[in-house]
């Protein structure tokens, strides 16, 4: 009895092309397939990129523009708030017959006189109070208690101790300075590590040389912190500052505006503060980065 085999069914797959469909035309002639790769590249990497100074300045430019608009349409009335029109006008009369430029210079001599004064206060305080632990002692808590009562309230009694010259003036920006780089470069003397205070110790460094060579490096970029903070609140202090019977400086200019409701005048002054404030931030900024190049975490550039 023969037994008849099936053939075995072929394991290989069936490449025999697939019949196209009524009405596909399958051309073999047809180019292999090419990717297209501006359909990869991100549409944001194709876009035309605008310089960051651009985009920095539309948005204070179409501010202008806007208040342009409104005093020009007399939304804005110059009783409520001149033109920016108007304000460089007046800023121009002003520096040409030199009255702002005079003003400057008294109000940036008073800044620096009390800047350097509650530097020199503020820090020597910080490093008696982080350095000993009989100077935290003594200094630390008085410091907390002073640091909370507001400066502005303690102007008449300035008035009273010092008179109505210059000395309550500088006395109140050197007050406003003396705290906040006192609490920043204290709490950068203690936040160094403690492991690079055993470290320098290991290497036989004196006290003093792991003051000058760990500790006070370490503290260097909360001091700096602190600088930033203390010409912020100098500017604010020279405010209140100019107020007490000043005949001379930006506060002075404003006095004067005020009584006769200049508001070009008064628009004019805060500019001023404003421009000095952010060039004194852009100086201590520039320190920062010529100072803390040591820094393997500092990204400012």
């Amino acid at each position: 009895m023969s037994i008849s085999h099936a053939p075995p069914e072929s394991s290989e797959p069936d490449i025999s092309p697939i019949s196209a469909s009524k009405g596909d035309e399958v051309d073999s002639r047809a180019p292999a397939v090419s990717l297209d790769l501006t359909l990869i590249v991100p549409a944001s990497s194709r876009r035309t990129r605008v310089p960051r100074w651009l985009r920095r300045t539309a948005g204070p430019v179409l501010l202008l523009a806007l208040w342009q608009l409104l005093s020009s349409t007399g939304v804005l009335t110059s009783d409520v708030l001149a033109s920016p029109g108007r304000i460089a006008q007046v800023a121009g009369d002003l520096i040409s017959d030199g009255s702002l430029t005079s003003a400057m210079g008294t109000s940036l001599q008073r800044v620096a006189f009390g800047l350097l004064l509650g530097t020199v206060v503020g820090t020597g305080l910080a490093l008696v109070s982080g350095l000993f632990r009989i100077g935290e002692d003594l200094v630390d808590a008085p410091v907390q208690m002073l640091r909370t009562v507001p400066f502005v309230g303690l102007i008449p009694l300035f008035i009273i101790w010092f008179g109505i010259g210059e000395a309550p003036k500088v006395a109140i920006i050197t007050l406003g300075v003396t705290f906040p780089l006192y609490l920043n470069v204290y709490a950068g003397i203690r936040g160094v590590d403690a492991q690079l205070i055993e470290a320098g110790e290991s290497l036989g460094l004196s006290r003093w040389g792991l003051v000058r060579h760990v500790v006070l490096p370490g503290a260097l970029p909360g001091a700096l912190t602190g600088l930033r903070y203390s010409l912020g609140i100098a500017w604010l202090a020279l405010v209140f500052a100019e107020q007490i019977n000043a005949d001379a400086g930006i506060g002075f200019l404003m006095v004067q505006a005020r009584d006769f409701l200049r508001t070009d005048v008064i628009v004019v002054c805060l500019i001023v503060y404003a421009f000095l404030g952010l060039l004194a931030d852009f100086i201590v900024r520039s320190l920062e980065r010529l100072l803390l190049q040591w820094r393997p975490t500092f990204t400012g550039r």
